[in-house]
């Protein structure tokens, strides 16, 4: 099954009510909350109490989106993963994104490869003790820049509690997209939502609609269940988020 949501970096101008406020009103099912503004890594009380607000609130945490890049020292823009996975436990999250790195997977070489493999299968060993997953963000300047890399990376990490997130890459071809989604099919988990026909352009998802129905005619085919969670709203507007989300739950009923 898949649910629609709502990733919290989308309104880092919010409070977490307000956050939450919009989920309700748009309709939506789930929160992803972020590690860098509302739920600080290592704060496990802001945890908690955001956990709290969610469920009051008839609304899921679907995951907690960190800021950890695997392979990377910790330094103030990255956390300690132990300060994340605690963050993750009193969350409530089952599943905490990560980053595979920070360079991008045609410049980084071999040594710093297995650098990020191997941590990638050290925090997936800590998660996997407090029952969380850990997925990848599908990002640029990453081992999981494109799906070659990403089905790469986690082939060579060889833990079953690594995952990939997924979301359309800028400027790619729908065509080429839906084969990167095929590809990392089978460590799939959630779906970051969003509809820019050109890298930084953002338009309403209506807009985006066909390609999504082809993308979600897939996802639907994949096992398990997932979040479909908007972001990068167009102008970070709430009522843009509403109506984004009306397009979302369509989508997601046909």
């Amino acid at each position: 099954m898949i649910r629609s949501g709502l990733v919290s970096i989308t309104f880092r101008h919010l409070d977490a009510a307000a956050v939450i406020a919009v989920a309700r009103r748009a309709r939506l099912s789930g929160i992803e909350w972020g590690g860098d503004v509302h739920v600080p890594h290592g704060d496990t009380e802001r945890a908690k109490t955001i956990r709290a607000m969610t469920e009051d609130a008839g609304l899921t945490v679907a995951s907690y989106g960190s800021y950890y890049r695997a392979g990377e020292a910790p330094s103030i823009k990255n956390p300690d993963f132990a300060d994340v996975l605690t963050s993750a436990k009193a969350l409530g999250a089952p599943v905490i994104r990560v980053w595979a790195g920070n360079q991008p997977s045609n410049k980084a070489s071999a040594v710093y490869q297995k650098v990020v493999i191997d941590d990638s299968a050290r925090i997936a060993r800590m998660a996997e003790s407090e029952n969380i997953r850990i997925a990848f963000e599908y990002h640029m300047n990453t081992l999981t820049d494109t799906s070659d890399s990403a089905v790469n990376l986690l082939n060579q990490a060889g833990h079953p509690n690594l995952f990939c997130y997924w979301q359309p890459p800028s400027d790619m071809d729908t065509a080429t997209a839906q084969e990167g989604l095929q590809a990392i099919s089978s460590w799939l988990s959630h779906i970051h939502v969003f509809y820019w026909p050109r890298a930084q352009e953002r338009r309403p998802l209506s807009e985006g609609s066909v390609q999504w129905r082809s993308y979600f005619d897939l996802i639907k085919s994949v096992p398990g269940d997932r979040y479909a969670m908007l972001e990068f709203v167009l102008h970070d507007n709430p009522d843009q988020a509403v109506s984004d989300a009306m397009t979302l739950n369509r989508l997601l009923d046909d």
